[in-house]
């Protein structure tokens, strides 16, 4: 099938990725622009790996306050220089993420932030539910170890299912600006304030 310069441009608009990227992908592709798509996320989760370790010093402080005034929100987005920290691409992704923190309310960015007692907590409530429902006792860890993973996907920030499209995480969605900008991009630390909390 012939890669026409509209179909890069229709993939290009869809994904911000670079016009030979978009060439390439249509090819692999054989000209499904889905499977373009989903090559260009699987691509740019691949390089965001590879600068994952790489120091991310620059950035920006973004906040949010959802109307009516009762939630509020403020994060530091890092990348590693101030050229990216303006751009565009990256302005909108500080937006969307503190958006996405005052619908969904997260305790931590990561897995290992989320307060320590309260996943003993969890854990203990979930085993003395087990124990009423008068499931075996072998299984009260297993069931109680299910019920920890799906509050981590709950609670831990890059866990979370993206609220601006639920088929990825966050952290999905920051791979796909680091794909794009070409640096790595890290979520230092947020505070989501809510009226009466």
């Amino acid at each position: 099938m012939e890669i026409t310069a509209g179909l890069v441009k229709e993939l290009r608009d869809r994904t911000g990725a670079g016009m030979m990227e978009c060439k390439r992908a249509l090819q692999d592709a054989e000209g499904d622009i889905e499977k373009a798509i989903d090559l260009l996320r699987s691509r740019g989760a691949a390089k965001a790996a590879k600068r994952a370790g790489r120091e991310a010093r620059e950035g920006s402080v973004g906040s949010y306050v959802h109307p009516g005034g009762r939630i509020g929100v403020m994060i530091e987005l890092n990348c590693e220089t101030d050229f990216v920290a303006r751009n565009d691409e990256f302005q909108r992704l500080v937006k969307e993420l503190c958006m996405h923190i005052a619908a969904s309310g997260p305790l931590g960015v990561n897995i290992e932030d989320l307060p320590a007692d309260v996943v003993e907590r969890e854990r203990s409530v979930a085993v003395e539910k087990v124990k009423g429902e008068g499931k075996p006792e072998h299984l009260w860890e297993k069931i109680a170890d299910g019920v920890i993973k799906k509050f981590h996907k709950e609670n831990a920030l890059l866990e979370q299912p993206f609220v601006m499209n639920p088929d990825i995480t966050v952290r999905e969605r920051i791979q796909e600006t680091i794909a794009q900008t070409g640096e790595n991009i890290v979520i230092r630390r947020f505070v989501r304030y809510a009226l009466g909390e």
